[in-house]
């Protein structure tokens, strides 16, 4: 896997905005449909201002965007950074999984090589009368 420092700093900004639950409930409620901020202050047991730093992770982030409306701030769901956060996930499941690949091979070998021993070790006692 090949990953150049621009798409490595994106996938540590997507990770961490997504690493607290507060931030990763507000991604499902603006998935689900657009909320001023002040709505979503209203459903969590924190002061605006908190809420409205939570908000300001998820946008650097690009997990959500945010719109100035009159007054109020609508902030909308980005279904295609949760795109991006599922194929850098596909990505790290694959190496895993080569990994695991080949200690499975490696473990493999280890024991046909233990049973050929043993076999020959067996070939070489001598029979008991």
């Amino acid at each position: 896997m090949v990953v150049n420092q621009g798409s490595a700093d994106q996938a540590d900004r997507l990770f961490h905005a997504l690493a607290d639950a507060t931030r990763r409930e507000i991604v499902t409620l603006t998935l689900a449909g657009e909320h001023s901020v002040s709505d979503l202050a209203s459903r969590f047991p924190m002061s605006f201002a908190a809420v409205q730093k939570h908000v300001a992770v998820l946008e650097r982030a690009g997990l959500i965007t945010k719109q100035r409306q009159g007054r109020e701030q609508r902030v909308r769901g980005n279904a295609d950074a949760l795109r991006e956060v599922h194929r850098l996930l596909d990505q790290l499941e694959a190496v895993w999984r080569g990994r695991i690949d080949r200690i499975g091979a490696i473990l493999a070998d280890r024991n046909s090589g233990d049973s050929k021993e043993q076999a020959h070790d067996r070939d070489r006692r001598p029979e008991e009368p």
